[in-house]
C-alpha cells in the first residue's frame, strides 16, 4: 500500500506539471495564431488511451508516462513529421512566425512551470505556514556518522557556523556544506570553539552515503519490534532509558553504540518511568538490539520555530522560497558536471523521484514536492540540448543574433541527436536507480 500511495502521488504531481508545461506552449501558440494539432498528456506511440478532437486540436492521453507534448504545425519536434516540412510554409505554421514569437512559444512551458512553483509555494505558506528547527535550539548537539567522525566532528558537538557564517536552520547544514562546497565548520565542544576543515572528498562521500550528522536526543521508547527483548523484560512505551549495565547514559546514540558490547547477554537497563527509576534485566539480541524504536519526534525535545503568513505576506515569501529552491537546484546541477564531486553517481530516475514522496498521503508535502518538481522541470527543459525546449531556444537565439536561420535538415539532425542524448540520460538515471536497489 505504501508503494501505491507513493506512485499515486508521483503520477498526480507529474500529470499536473506536464499539462501545465504543455499549456504554456499551447497558450503562446494560440496568442500568435499558430495551429496546434495535438495536446497530449503522456506519449502515445501506436495508440492512445483516449482522444477527442475539438476544433483544429486533438486532445488525448497516452499510455507512456514519460512526459507529454503539443504538436505545433510547421515545427520540427519529437514527432519528426518530415512530410509536413516538405510542403510550402503556411501562415498558421510555427516556421512562418517571427523569431521572437517562436521564442516565446518555446519558452512558454518553462515560464508556466516556474510561475506555477511560485504560486504553489505561496499557497502552501498561506495554508500551513513554515516550520524549522533553529540551530540554536539543538541543545544536546549532534550525532555523527563515520564520515563526519573522520573529518573531526564528534557526538555532542554543537555546530556554530559554516565558513564562519552563522547557521540558522539546523536541517540546512548538510545541504549548505554540499551545495556551497564549504571549507570549514566551527563547533562548540564542551565550551571550546574548534575549527574543523572540510576535505574536498567529503562532498562525494556525503552524496554517496546520504548522511553526515543528525540531532542528538534522549532515548524514549516509541514502539516495540516483533519479539522485543525489552518488552518481554517489562519495559513500556514512553520509558526513558538512562543507564546500561550500571553506566549512566543520556542519549539514544550512546545506547546504540554501547549495546554492541552486550550481544546475547542478560544486561541491566536503567529506565525512568514517570518519577520512578527502575532497573530491568534484558536479553540483548545477537544483533546488539533491544527490539525498540526510539522516539525521534523533534518537537518533543526542541522548540521549533513556526511562522504564519497572511494572504498578502505569503506571496513575497512564496516567491523568495521559489527563488531559493531554484538557486539550490542549479547548484546541484553544477555539482553533477564536476566529476571530482561524484555527484553524477547520485543522478536518479523515476524511482528516485517517486521515493521522495511520503508513504502516506500528505497534502502539504505533496504540494511542496510538486512545486520543487515544477522548478526542476523548468530548469531541465531549458538546458541547451536539442529536442528539449532549451535546444530550440538555443537555435532561435542564434538566428536572432546572426540573422541566419538553421536549415530544416540541420534541425532534423539536431532533433535526432538530442533524442539520443535524452534517451541515454534516461537510461543512465533509471539504471542508477536499479543498481541502487540491488546494492543496498
Amino acid at each position: 500500500m505504501t508503494i501505491l500511495v507513493k506512485i499515486a502521488q508521483f503520477l498526480l504531481s507529474i500529470s499536473i506539471l506536464v499539462v501545465l508545461h504543455e499549456f504554456g506552449h499551447f497558450m503562446f501558440a494560440k496568442i500568435f495564431k499558430t495551429r496546434v494539432e495535438k495536446f497530449y498528456l503522456f506519449f502515445n506511440p501506436w495508440f492512445s488511451l483516449f482522444k477527442v478532437k475539438k476544433g483544429e486540436t486533438e486532445y488525448g492521453m497516452g499510455w507512456l508516462p514519460l512526459g507529454g507534448y503539443v504538436k505545433i504545425s510547421g515545427m520540427i519536434d519529437e514527432s519528426m513529421d518530415k512530410e509536413q516540412m516538405k510542403k510550402p510554409p503556411q501562415p498558421y505554421e510555427f516556421r512562418s512566425k517571427k523569431s521572437w514569437q517562436r521564442l516565446l512559444i518555446m519558452l512558454g512551458g518553462v515560464m508556466v512551470n516556474f510561475v506555477t512553483a511560485l504560486i504553489i509555494y505561496s499557497a502552501v505558506l498561506y495554508v500551513w505556514g513554515s516550520q524549522y528547527l533553529p540551530n540554536k535550539n539543538v541543545e544536546y548537539g549532534i550525532t555523527v556518522d563515520s564520515i563526519a567522525y573522520e573529518i573531526g566532528l564528534r557526538n555532542g558537538d554543537k555546530i556554530v557556523s559554516i565558513d564562519n557564517q552563522e547557521v540558522v536552520d539546523f536541517h540546512k547544514i548538510v545541504p549548505d556544506i554540499v551545495l556551497n562546497q564549504s571549507k570549514t565548520i566551527q563547533v562548540d565542544r564542551n565550551g571550546e570553539l574548534i575549527n574543523i576543515s572540510i576535505p574536498e572528498s567529503l562532498i562525494s562521500q556525503v552524496l554517496d552515503e546520504n548522511r553526515l550528522i543528525d540531532v542528538r536526543y534522549p532515548f524514549y521508547i516509541a514502539a516495540f519490534g516483533e519479539n522485543s527483548p525489552a518488552e518481554k523484560a517489562g519495559l513500556k512505551l514512553d520509558d526513558k532509558l538512562i543507564g546500561l549495565n550500571g553506566y549512566s547514559l543520556e542519549f539514544f546514540d550512546q545506547f546504540r553504540d554501547s549495546l554492541s558490547n552486550y550481544k546475547n547477554k542478560l544486561t541491566p537497563i536503567t529506565i525512568l518511568r514517570d518519577s520512578d527509576t527502575l532497573v530491568f534485566n534484558v536479553n540483548v539480541s545477537e544483533d546488539g538490539l533491544l527490539g525498540v524504536y526510539a522516539d525521534g519526534y523533534l518537537p518533543r525535545f526542541f522548540e521549533l520555530e513556526r511562522i504564519e503568513y497572511s494572504a498578502m505576506a505569503s506571496i513575497p515569501a512564496g516567491i523568495n522560497l521559489g527563488i531559493e529552491k531554484f538557486i539550490e537546484y542549479t547548484k546541484q546541477l553544477k555539482l553533477i558536471f564536476k566529476p571530482e564531486t561524484g555527484a553524477y553517481k547520485s543522478l536518479g530516475g523515476f524511482i528516485t523521484i517517486g521515493k521522495i514522496f511520503p508513504p502516506t498521503w500528505d497534502w502539504q508535502a505533496f504540494w511542496h514536492l510538486t512545486a520543487f518538481l515544477s522548478i526542476i522541470l523548468a530548469i531541465m527543459n531549458v538546458l541547451p540540448i536539442p529536442a528539449l525546449d532549451g535546444g530550440h531556444v538555443m537555435f532561435l537565439l542564434y538566428e536572432m543574433v546572426t540573422g541566419r536561420k538553421p536549415s530544416d535538415k540541420f534541425l532534423e539532425y539536431a532533433q535526432v541527436a538530442g533524442m539520443i542524448i535524452l534517451l541515454a540520460l534516461l537510461l543512465y538515471a533509471n539504471g542508477n536507480d536499479i543498481f541502487k536497489l540491488f546494492n543496498k
